[in-house]
């Protein structure tokens, strides 16, 4: 049998902040490959990950999750060395010990168990990346383009992430809101403030922009989702003179969108407004580049988001909430394969000084893993 915890202490003690892997790869491979699992390693560009599975046969339930971390800060103010993976009066305190090495570990301690029972009637599969709070462009997203090429079948996956919001089980993630960022570049001619007859002031052209998409409401929300919000997050004018009209204005704004929209359609709402302050008299340009980090998705409720809540409920007492609220995380790209949910330990501490989650906790965790591994092959074998 493996210890959740000491996986995770061993996990934490490697300090694999993003994008660095510090072996931490190599400890999670070598505790499955002891279970019996065939491990692949995945690399791409400098981005260690690892696609393990126990089985051959359908349905594959596939956990998946990241080793890396996000730098410490500072690391005088943490109450113990953020690496050192120490345990006091029953809560373990460490870079990771929420986001997410405690839920790896606690997944990896219950597909040992099953394993053991002789409950895995088909495949256990892990996906494991080192690239989820950078980038995340050599990552997960590369793994399932690669493993939907090669026809590899996975039918259903939990991620890791905390998803927990005041105490442990309270809540689910069955989707997440989709973002957009866009840099805007507003070009006029620079002058003398004395004479703008002679110049053409980007400022006013942006914040008359800003305004416009400010304005809007997006929407009302979308059933299990909080309405889409726009914010402005940037705005910048290269210029250091008193007496100068600059040449340049810039902003930069996300919007965090629910599936009443598309990145598509937001950026073409985008550019309607560039269209029209392109028309109002001014002598300039306007640029905007734009990125989409991931598009708005929801797993519908089913026979497995029951049996999730389900398990939660026989440790906890209480079913969780289904929710969408957060940030993003890799569920967007695994979505490509199957129905996806996000089931993890409270995340209040997550990126702070002093990470940390008690103990009780990670074994609670492990214990709502393996209950929806057992339930999982009862109900779709």
């Amino acid at each position: 049998m493996i210890d959740a915890v000491e996986l995770t202490r061993d996990l934490i003690r490697r300090p694999s902040v993003t994008p660095a892997d510090a072996g931490a790869m190599d400890v999670v491979e070598a505790a499955l490959a002891g279970l019996g699992f065939a491990c692949r390693r995945m690399k791409f560009g400098e981005i260690e990950n690892l696609y393990a599975r126990y089985g051959s046969a359908r349905p594959n339930l596939c956990f998946a999750g990241h080793t890396d971390v996000v730098p410490v800060g500072d690391a005088a103010a943490w109450s113990q060395g953020a690496f050192d993976a120490a345990v006091v009066d029953g809560v373990l305190i460490g870079r990771g010990a929420v986001d997410m090495k405690s839920a790896i570990a606690a997944f990896v301690a219950a597909a040992a168990k099953a394993i053991d029972a002789g409950e895995v009637a088909g495949s256990l599969s892990f996906l494991i990346t080192g690239d989820e709070e950078g980038e995340s462009t050599h990552g997960t997203k590369m793994v399932v383009e690669a493993l939907a090429a090669e026809g590899e079948a996975i039918d259903h996956c939990v991620v890791g992430e905390p998803t927990s919001s005041q105490w442990f089980g309270d809540m689910v993630k069955v989707g997440r809101r989709g973002s957009l960022n866009a840099d805007v570049t507003v070009e006029g001619i620079q002058g003398h403030v004395a004479y703008p007859d002679r110049a053409a002031n980007p400022a006013p052209v942006l914040i008359d922009m800003l305004s416009r998409l400010n304005a809007r409401r997006l929407d009302e929300g979308y059933p299990h989702f909080q309405p889409s919000n726009l914010e402005v997050t940037m705005i910048d004018m290269p210029n250091t003179a008193t007496n100068v009209i600059p040449s340049i204005a810039r902003a930069r704004l996300n919007i965090r969108f629910n599936p009443n929209h598309t990145g598509a359609s937001l950026l073409e709402w985008i550019g309607a407004e560039v269209e029209k302050q392109l028309k109002s008299p001014f002598v300039g340009s306007i640029v905007v580049k734009a990125s989409i980090s991931g598009e708005a998705f929801l797993t519908e409720t089913s026979d497995f988001t029951d049996m999730i809540v389900a398990a939660v409920k026989d440790v906890t007492g209480h079913s969780p909430a289904l929710s969408t609220t957060g940030g993003t995380s890799d569920a967007r790209f695994i979505r490509a394969l199957c129905p996806v949910v996000e089931l993890g330990l409270v995340g209040t501490t997550m990126h702070q000084v002093d990470e940390r989650a008690p103990v009780e906790e990670i074994r609670q965790l492990q214990a709502v893993y393996e209950r929806l591994i057992a339930r999982y092959f009862e109900a779709f074998s």
